[in-house]
């Protein structure tokens, strides 16, 4: 079976967003999660902001079909190849959404301390209205929204171990996410960010 549940359409103006809990099943989510935490090469980058460098407070790898580098935040990736695994993933993400992507950027929240601070992923690589499919793996974790005009229009999602998070249309134009640290003593969560970059 492709998926166990139906999607949750989010419901927020000006965007197009959906989540589906159930995508990977437990125990699949829990093997994937293992495998990948020991095969994809982790690393930690420097990011500069308002002039300060410090190290990412999460560690990322990007992978494609090509060679094109993805750059946000003052750095600047090149792709390792897809891992079996990872096309395994990407095919039942392309099947489920339709859409076709080229490039996974991976995260490795390693505890309750790493996190991604308010952003849109709009990037110029992913053109117009970028299509953003997200799957977890590992511990939950909050993903925080907000308008970028409306502040009513906000909206806090938990992202569990393998959900699928589609974000389409004018999503990135329009609306901030982030994961915010948290002071639990939580585990690790591995994040892969599926796109599209021509």
């Amino acid at each position: 079976m492709l998926f166990t549940s139906t999607p949750l359409d989010l419901n927020l103006p000006d965007s197009d967003i959906s989540y589906l809990d159930c995508f990977f099943s437990d125990v699949e989510s829990q093997i994937l999660y293992n495998q990948l935490l020991n095969q994809i090469p982790w690393q930690q980058d420097d990011i500069t902001v308002f002039g300060k460098t410090y190290k990412q407070p999460r560690l990322t790898a990007l992978f494609a079909e090509n060679s094109m580098p993805y750059s946000y935040s003052n750095i600047r990736m090149y792709p390792h190849k897809f891992s079996a695994n990872l096309l395994r993933i990407k095919t039942k993400v392309e099947e489920f959404s339709g859409y076709k992507f080229t490039t996974c950027l991976a995260n490795l929240y390693r505890n309750g301390n790493d996190s991604n601070g308010w952003h849109a992923d709009n990037e110029k690589e992913l053109g117009t209205n970028p299509i953003i499919a997200s799957v977890s793996f590992g511990t939950s974790r909050f993903f925080h929204l907000k308008h970028k005009k409306n502040k009513e229009l906000k909206k806090k999602l938990e992202l569990t171990s393998g959900s699928l998070l589609l974000m389409q249309g004018e999503t990135q134009h329009n609306y901030l996410h982030q994961i915010a640290k948290t002071k639990k003593e939580i585990g690790s969560r591995i994040n892969l960010t599926f796109r599209i970059i021509n």
